[in-house]
């Protein structure tokens, strides 16, 4: 056999195993690396390299190395699961930079860390002034989170003291021009209610590279022509989105309050929305 058709066969041998190898190992492996798996990467790669290019008889010598790295990689991965202790010996400890507002400098100097490099990493979270920071450490993976004080943080429901319906994972249901029928199904929608919405921006399902559906059941789209403009949502839809919003808000205090009077008030008021949204449903949906 030709060298050069050896070659191109170990290559396509090596790709293939490296392929189902790092399946085995798992998704940490294709995620930001830690010390370890920084290692393992590398070595991984030599080895298949090893295999695709060394043409003597020892070149499955190179694929018993590799499986035995993976098994070495799968053992570290246990231990580091099963043990803090084995965590912080193979990989590094986190290390705080900034406590209460104030810059570690000793902790700086141990991870090798310039003040130009930290405030570059502070920006890349959207901070751009140090006396706004309470709290900043660097990761084992090397990456810097920031916590802001907490005057500097935007307001939520659960500071003002509001409690709101969960939100539902927005589905795609048209991609590459294509109808998801597991998304619809998962939210118990049908194509005839995808065509029809499509109808309404006057689109077929081959004018869509992605369509989207929302916790509200409104339809986004992605068209192939990018010079194409969208019908945009009207308001009628959006008043019925927001009003079922309102019923299950009001559904949600009746479940968590504990108060039986403000329970019944709450749960008389969502039955009204219901029937409420029944009658308009004809007219504001569309």
């Amino acid at each position: 056999m030709p060298e050069s058709l050896e070659v191109i066969l170990r290559t396509l041998f090596a790709v293939v195993v490296l392929f189902f190898l790092t399946k085995v190992l798992g998704k940490r492996q294709v995620s930001q690396l830690s010390f370890f798996e920084y290692i393992t990467g590398i070595t991984i790669g030599s080895l298949a390299a090893y295999i695709s290019l060394d043409t003597d008889k020892t070149w499955h010598l190179g694929l018993i190395a590799l499986v035995v790295w993976v098994g070495c990689s799968l053992l570290i991965e246990f231990l580091q699961i099963k043990s803090k202790k084995a965590r912080d010996f193979i990989d590094f400890k986190s290390t705080v930079l900034i406590q209460d507002g104030k810059i570690l400098e000793d902790n700086m100097k141990k991870e090798r860390l310039s003040t130009d490099e930290l405030l570059e990493e502070l920006r890349k979270k959207d901070v751009f002034k140090l006396a706004d920071v309470e709290f900043a450490i660097m990761e084992s993976d090397g990456a810097i989170n920031v916590l802001q004080k907490k005057e500097n943080l935007p307001l939520t429901a659960k500071d003002l003291g509001v409690k709101v319906a969960p939100e539902k994972e927005t589905l795609a249901v048209i991609m590459d021009g294509e109808i998801m029928d597991e998304s619809l199904d998962s939210m118990n929608l049908s194509r005839a209610w995808l065509q029809g919405e499509l109808e309404k921006m006057n689109l077929t399902v081959k004018d869509v590279f992605l369509g989207q559906v929302d916790s509200y059941g409104e339809l986004t789209v992605d068209l192939y022509a990018d010079n194409v403009k969208v019908q945009q949502p009207q308001d009628k839809p959006q008043l019925y989105a927001l009003l079922k919003k309102c019923e299950a808000d009001l559904e949600l205090f009746s479940l968590s309050t504990k108060n039986k009077a403000a329970k019944q008030m709450y749960g008389k008021c969502s039955e009204q929305m219901q029937e409420l949204l029944q009658q308009l449903k004809p007219f504001i949906q569309n």
